[in-house]
């Protein structure tokens, strides 16, 4: 399946990556467990982490970048998806989240590992507590292009299972996290600003 003329509309106002940002940053949150493909995100008007990397991607790919996803663990809180891009020899991430420190970073990371740890003071949960522990090297998703991952109406958490079969780069130790510090209030209201309750983790 390809895209219509109405998403190819929308799709071709979103020239550059700020834009894509821009557009998932426009929408509302899901705070729904399912997976739903880019098409469905641009008829519905949201999207989770998940759902919203998945969109990024394929919008980052209708303007000629690789359709790349990485998946970030967290412990005792949401897991992270983020898609990533490169230009000009670094790399940049666009991302949907529930938190406004989570979203987009600006290809300056000369690595992936630095473009992860960018996110590393402001992954937090509810609780304040830093959460992510590790990072999967980056998926093509045109893996999956015979299935139309980009406009199926099917459930695409078979993308979600493969990414959680990848092998992880840890990015902690177990004595860094003995003394890791919370986030302070302020980081954390600025981090939940405008976030949807209903989506957020709650911590055990």
């Amino acid at each position: 399946m390809k895209w219509n003329k109405e998403e190819i509309k929308l799709l071709k106002t979103l020239n550059n990556p700020d834009k894509i940002q821009a557009f998932l940053d426009s929408i509302d949150y899901n705070p729904n467990y399912e997976c739903r493909s880019p098409r469905q995100v641009m008829r519905k008007r949201s999207a989770h982490c998940f759902e919203g990397a998945l969109f990024a991607a394929s919008a980052l790919q209708f303007i000629g970048y690789k359709p790349l996803i990485i998946d970030m663990k967290a412990e005792n809180d949401d897991d992270h998806v983020i898609a990533v891009f490169k230009k000009n020899g670094y790399w940049g991430a666009v991302a949907k989240s529930n938190f406004t420190t989570l979203r987009y970073r600006e290809p300056v990371y000369r690595s992936l590992r630095e473009l992860i740890m960018s996110y590393f003071d402001f992954y937090f949960n509810t609780d304040g507590v830093k959460s992510l522990r590790s990072y999967s090297r980056p998926f093509d998703l045109t893996f999956f292009e015979s299935r139309n991952w980009t406009t199926t109406d099917e459930d695409l958490e078979y993308i979600g299972d493969k990414i959680e079969s990848l092998h992880h780069y840890p990015v902690v130790t177990k004595k860094m996290i003995a003394g890791f510090y919370k986030a302070s209030d302020t980081m954390m209201k600025a981090g939940m600003l405008g976030s949807k309750p209903e989506g957020l983790f709650k911590p055990k």
